[in-house]
């Protein structure tokens, strides 16, 4: 099993590798750190190799601009220089965000843009309004930014998000006009000629929700996402991440295929069988902020067929059925028996062995893991080697 001993249960690793650029041989590259491992005889089958999407999109160099995403709403969703652009809840992040809503404004330089926010945080738990302003308002309230701009400071990163947006957008000679509401349908009352819905997660019931209120109405999924063009990406603007002033960095394309590619390479070069993820943000909620960190719109941006049927990762209760033999009077010994073929019995969810079990979407978890491991790749390890949860040890 490799160098590591048996006593040893599920685990994850950071993996270094070479600085991954525009058109390089990221393949070779990971087939190369792989090798490695094997040399090593720290590779099993079942293992999961995860590969870090940004170094994916990089390597398929496949970066927009701002200028592309204006020119795309121009051509494609017949927004006019003019026009009124609606922005429903976007999430508030430099990285993310902020460059996409300049290619909003370039496209509509003598239009306006409306930009809607939640309040008090956006999906994903960034804080637009001090928590003690939000604990005085209700929920239904709708708030102009020039009403309540004294309140917009975010708590930890001080950043007036709602006035750095409008500054964003009057660079661009576009009118702002910004204010907040937790009612989808506000934004209709402005009368938008188009209307993007903005949201990551649940952005398919806003759209639905939206369409028939306003003239146009798409999502951030519906721009950067035609095959036809140099750079794009099945999410779309999903995903997407700020590469320098003027450029993106889109989420990376085909991933399911580029995952099934790397595992045939392995397969076909060093002869184990391993599952691959290409991950982008963890699932997970940080406790002191309130921050939910996926941003992405899921943790893992493809993947091998393995994950395709959705499995879960469950279990037995160990601590109770430990407990309750014990009080039967059972040794140690005795117990790790009763552990083991517990767990190779198998139990479902409603069965008492599995209370306070929380399935998991396998894939999800391992994407999660992947990207805690690794630091957002801060800690030069873009692919992970994850060890025994696909495939128990």
């Amino acid at each position: 099993m490799g160098k590591l001993p048996d006593y040893v249960g599920p685990c994850a690793f950071g993996i270094k590798m070479g600085v991954v650029t525009p058109n390089c041989d990221l393949l070779g590259m990971i087939n190369e750190a792989v090798r490695q491992c094997d040399r090593d005889e720290f590779l099993d089958d079942g293992d999961v190799i995860c590969i870090t999407e940004s170094c994916v999109a990089r390597a398929q160099d496949n970066f927009i601009s701002t200028d592309d995403i204006a020119a795309e709403l121009r051509e494609k969703h017949n927004v006019k220089a003019d026009s009124r652009l609606g922005v429903l809840f976007p999430i508030t992040s430099r990285n993310r965000f902020a460059l996409i809503l300049k290619g909003f404004a370039k496209a509509v330089p003598q239009g306006e843009v409306v930009v809607q926010f939640s309040f008090p945080c956006d999906e994903v738990g960034n804080m637009i309004v001090l928590p003690e302003f939000a604990d005085s308002c209700e929920a239904d309230e709708l708030f102009t930014y020039a009403k309540i701009k004294n309140h917009c400071q975010h708590p930890i990163t001080k950043i007036d998000y709602p006035g750095y947006y409008q500054e964003i957008i009057e660079a661009e000679g576009a009118r702002a006009n910004i204010f907040l509401s937790n009612n989808p349908e506000a934004i209709a009352s402005f009368y938008p000629d188009c209307l993007i819905v903005s949201s990551i997660h649940d952005r398919v019931k806003k759209h639905k929700l939206m369409q028939d209120k306003v003239p146009h109405c798409i999502t951030l999924q519906d721009i950067s996402s035609d095959p036809a063009k140099a750079a794009w990406s099945e999410w779309g603007l999903l995903g997407s991440n700020m590469s320098s002033d003027n450029l993106l960095n889109l989420a990376p394309r085909d991933g399911d295929a580029y995952a099934m590619t790397i595992q045939k390479t392995i397969k076909d070069n060093i002869g184990k069988d391993v599952e691959v993820i290409i991950y982008g943000d963890g699932a997970y909620k940080d406790p002191v902020s309130g921050i939910y960190e996926l941003a992405d719109p899921q943790p893992s941006l493809g993947s091998t067929i393995a994950f395709k049927d959705g499995r879960m990762r469950e279990g037995v209760k160990y601590k109770m059925l430990a407990d309750t033999a014990y009080a039967n009077g059972k040794s140690p010994a005795e117990i790790e028996v009763i552990l083991a073929d517990t767990k190779k019995a198998g139990y479902g969810q409603h069965e008492i062995a599995n209370e306070g079990t929380t399935p998991r979407k396998l894939e999800d978890l391992i994407a999660s893991l992947a990207d805690l491991v690794s630091g957002s790749a801060d800690a030069g390890t873009p692919m992970i080697l994850v060890k025994g949860l696909f495939k128990e040890r």
